[in-house]
This record gives C-alpha cells, sequence and structure tokens, in this order.
C-alpha cells in the first residue's frame, strides 16, 4: 500500500475513504429504500408526466412533477404572473450510477408550495464520458426552458438543484453560457440554484478509487470543475452540505462557496445542516418544513 501523501494530506486509503459515502454511511440502502417507499405511496398526489424525452438517446428522459389543479388562488400584490416557477433537479451517484426513478421522493417538497419539479436522467459513466453527462444535462435545461409553458411552467422563473455529482451538476449549469447553445436561450436561464453535497473541484477523483469506473482525464477535470469556473449570471446559489459528511465534502463546498461568493460575483451562502450525511440531506430536500427547503423555496419566491 502507498503510504505517501497524494492529496490535501491524504494517503491512498485516506482519499478513498473521504470520498467513499457509502461506506462512511453503512445504512445508506436502507435509507434509499425508506425514500422509495415515500415516493410510491405519494406518487398518485400529483400530476405527472414521466420518461418524457429530451434528447435522442434512450437515457435523455425527464419526469415531470406538477400539483394537481386547483382553483387559482387571488394573485397578491406584486406576485409574478404567468405559470409555476420550475426548479430541475440533477440527480447524484458519481456520474456513474442512480436514476431518475430514484428521486421520486422529492417531489413532496416543494410541489405542494405550488412548483413544478423536474427529475432529469442523464447516460452514466462509462458507457459515455464526463463531457457527454454534462451535454446532456444542458440539452435537458434547454428543453425544459422551451417547452415550459406546455406543462404550465414559467420559464422566467427557472432554477436548478442537485445532490452530489448532481451538486457537481448544478454548478456547471451555473456557469454556461447559453447563447452560445442557441440563440433562443437568455444568458439569464437560471435565476437561482441549490447545489447540495457536491464535488466542484475534481482533482482528487482520478487519484481516488473511483478512477478505474470514471477514468477521468486531465482535459476532462480541467473543463469540468467549477471551482476554477465563474458563474455565468449573478443568480443566487445555495450551497448545502450535511455536517456528518467527509472533512473533504465539507471543504469541497465550503471552497467552492467562497470562491463564486467573492465580491463581484453571485449571491452565494453555505448551508451546513448539522446531523445530518451525504444521503439524509436528500430527506431534508424532500420535506417541506426544513430549513433546506424553506431556502430553496424562498428563493424562488415561494417560501
Amino acid at each position: 500500500m502507498n503510504d505517501a501523501p497524494l492529496y490535501q494530506g491524504y494517503d491512498q486509503a485516506g482519499l478513498d475513504a473521504q470520498y467513499n459515502n457509502r461506506a462512511r454511511v453503512p445504512e445508506h440502502a436502507d435509507i434509499h429504500a425508506g425514500y422509495q417507499a415515500q415516493a410510491d405511496a405519494g406518487l398518485a398526489d400529483f400530476d405527472t408526466r414521466l420518461d418524457v424525452s429530451y434528447g435522442p438517446s434512450a437515457e435523455e428522459t425527464l419526469d415531470i412533477y406538477l400539483p394537481k389543479p386547483a382553483p387559482p388562488a387571488p394573485a397578491k400584490e406584486g406576485a409574478p404572473t404567468g405559470g409555476m416557477p420550475i426548479n430541475v433537479f440533477l440527480h447524484g451517484g458519481y456520474w456513474f450510477s442512480r436514476h431518475k426513478n430514484d428521486y421520486r421522493f422529492l417531489a413532496r417538497g416543494m410541489i405542494p408550495s405550488g412548483a413544478a419539479l423536474i427529475v432529469v436522467n442523464y447516460a452514466l459513466v462509462p458507457s459515455v464520458d464526463l463531457d457527454e453527462v454534462v451535454r446532456q444535462c444542458r440539452a435537458a435545461i434547454a428543453w425544459t426552458y422551451r417547452n415550459a409553458v406546455d406543462f404550465g411552467g414559467d420559464p422566467n422563473r427557472f432554477f436548478v438543484s442537485g445532490h452530489s455529482a448532481g451538486g457537481h451538476l448544478t454548478a456547471m449549469m451555473m456557469s454556461t453560457v447559453w447563447p452560445a447553445l442557441g440563440d433562443d436561450l437568455p444568458g439569464n436561464i437560471i435565476k437561482g440554484g441549490c447545489a447540495l453535497s457536491g464535488i466542484f473541484d475534481l482533482t482528487p477523483i482520478p487519484l481516488s478509487y473511483m478512477q478505474e469506473t470514471l477514468q477521468f482525464t486531465p482535459d476532462q477535470v480541467a473543463r469540468n470543475s467549477p471551482v476554477t469556473l465563474s458563474p455565468s449570471t449573478k443568480a443566487p446559489l445555495i450551497v448545502g452540505v450535511g455536517g456528518d459528511e467527509s472533512e473533504e465534502f465539507i471543504r469541497q463546498s465550503q471552497v467552492f462557496a467562497e470562491h463564486w461568493g467573492a465580491p463581484g460575483n453571485i449571491e452565494g451562502w453555505m448551508m451546513t445542516l448539522e446531523g445530518i450525511n451525504h444521503f439524509t440531506i436528500l430527506g431534508e430536500y424532500a420535506d417541506p418544513k426544513s430549513v433546506l427547503t424553506q431556502a430553496v423555496l424562498q428563493q424562488m419566491g415561494l417560501g
């Protein structure tokens, strides 16, 4: 075994332990099973449009979760007009696992407040590379913006969120120059974001046990590390992490929040949820009364 420091003073075993969330939380499978049971029980509470294609491959699909039809509430003075605010969620799984269907339970977090939730699926590494994952997520954002009115959404109230690898992808979406991808796409599509338990500097990933699967190249790491990029607009960003996560995950969020929240960049703030780990933070996001979800709803104008 190589005991020499590889990164941030960690040797191979130490670095692998910092980024192995499943080993750190042995009950992770039970946590996800509980979430799935909640989703199955509550799916009938919402209107859904499932497995909607946004791209040419079979993996490029998304699910749309909407409130059940209800008589419109009287408009409040100064309230925005049009459809529902939209939150696009990008799932985690270290870019090589998980599926949008694993995240249906998140609908109960914000839909009762009047939002539309879009959960995106994308092809997984190593069947595609990281650049293609990012491209597909951008395509999902563009499709949702262009089709928002068709499902009752407001394209002018468009937000993005994600967990773990999805936290990374959220930051990548918020650094995207959208007009370069289509003349009909404004630069300020995204009005706010929430990146949970993300990896924002990919430098340690090729040094870890995951490299055997991910096969990240130096160029991919450089292109896709949000900590070295700049936000494309002034849209506010919540950077959330569990207080029981590894030191590296907490450090990643802190460094990224400091970089993007620096003077002249965006309104960004760090939210550390004490007693919460890498997996239970999703339960917080699914709870409409949690501090985390309330912060996101407020960002969306629903708090």
